[in-house]
């Protein structure tokens, strides 16, 4: 243990209180801020000052108290490693917060420098053995109380904290900024394409199948990586997102595909309710065979189409196919007929050219962003395994 650090257990630090209340339809433009739990992986970082969210004050009746300082937790997650994530409140505002949440009080900390501990990796390995659950994880007040902490003084901790914000307020910017060309890219795409099913009338529109061919090569064997789709990554490792006894699994039915042959991943998510469609960006690789997969044929603009697919294009013919009732029972029972007759738009190659230029243009732009947030995340990473265990030390003035 370093000199003036201590050791503790988060139970021996403070209280903690179960989040409770706030249900999505209960959200208005303007009442009591509130924190929800899906909100801690998918808008804060480690500390926030501010809140999104609203509800009346009726429902916030109902919800948990949150003040200044409190640690909140999210207390369920899709996987061992995200479970837990900590977010420090420094609002100095009265707030709520949801349930699936559980809160720290009155820890005698600096919330900043303890919301950052929480979030580090050898903390994180401790929430990632406590949970519990399988394609939900769960992790409760008392396996947080287990959680050991080392601390060093109040003062180094807010000489941390100063440093590690920062980096912080870096990367919020670049957020900010990355949101808003998302923003002009979708304005973009809207503009260009037509969304909802809508497009210019003087495109023609075919069948999906009168401008593609289906790709159903079975695996014959060969070094061929396994993907899978994620509606926000796109192609990624099986093993990535699967636990290796399943990434294992026979691959004799999967389909090989070839760089820029398209596959449709039937399974929906919040952000990709009708499945997404992504074109294969490297040599080969096998897909699931329950994804419907496809080459254009000749003429046809992989970059358009590409950007077509992901601007939702075919999510109002799929709507329609699924509430149908006729053929069709939820979207994993889509028929491969129905999904290739859906009507895609036909410009000229021309338009379709200069089309996929701009989109592609405004899309490298959100891409670079994403590198640069990348680097500086990796970067206070690494200055955190530095800083939080006492490895580099900082110099603290003495009070006058």
């Amino acid at each position: 243990m370093l000199e003036g650090w201590t050791r503790s257990q988060l139970g021996n630090l403070g209280t903690f209180h179960k989040g409770k209340g706030i249900t999505k339809s209960e959200l208005c433009d303007d009442g009591v801020p509130c924190l929800r739990y899906a909100e801690i992986y998918t808008t804060f970082g480690d500390v926030t000052s501010k809140l999104i969210s609203f509800v009346p004050t009726e429902s916030a009746s109902d919800a948990t108290s949150i003040k200044y300082g409190d640690i909140i937790f999210a207390a369920s997650g899709e996987t061992a490693e995200d479970i837990g994530k900590a977010v420090a409140f420094v609002g100095r505002f009265d707030a709520v917060a949801g349930g699936d949440t559980v809160i720290l009080r009155d820890h005698g900390q600096d919330p900043s420098f303890l919301a950052h501990l929480l979030n580090s990796h050898s903390v994180i390995k401790q929430k990632s053995r406590l949970g519990k659950g399988q394609s939900i994880v769960h992790i409760h007040a008392s396996d947080l109380a287990g959680v050991t902490v080392d601390l060093p003084p109040l003062p180094e901790q807010r000489k941390i904290a100063e440093i590690l914000r920062t980096w912080d307020e870096a990367i919020e910017k670049l957020e900010a900024l990355r949101a808003a060309k998302r923003e002009q890219l979708i304005g973009l795409a809207q503009k260009l394409l037509g969304i909802g099913g809508v497009f210019p009338e003087r495109w023609e529109q075919r069948p999906l199948s009168a401008i593609s061919t289906r790709v159903r090569r079975q695996n014959g064997g060969g070094d061929h990586p396994v993907m899978t789709i994620s509606a926000k990554s796109g192609f990624r490792l099986q093993s990535d997102k699967f636990s290796r006894d399943m990434a294992g699994s026979s691959v004799d039915r999967y389909i090989v595909l070839n760089e820029g042959e398209f596959a449709y991943n039937k399974g929906n998510s919040l952000t990709a309710p009708y499945g997404c469609i992504f074109p294969l960006d490297r040599p080969t690789a096998l897909v699931p065979f329950v994804y419907f997969c496809f080459a254009l044929n000749a003429g046809m603009n992989r970059e358009f189409y590409a950007h077509l697919f992901a601007a939702g294009a075919l999510n109002h013919q799929l709507s329609r196919l699924i509430n149908s009732g006729v053929r069709n029972d939820g979207l994993l029972n889509l028929d491969p007929e129905d999904f290739f007759g859906c009507k895609v738009p036909v410009p000229p190659v021309e338009e379709q050219a200069s089309i996929a230029q701009a989109l592609t243009a405004s899309k490298q732009e959100v891409g670079l962003l994403d590198r640069e947030i990348d680097l500086l995340t990796r970067q206070k990473r690494g200055l955190m395994q530095k800083l939080l265990t006492g490895e580099w030390r900082v110099q603290v003035e003495e009070a006058a």
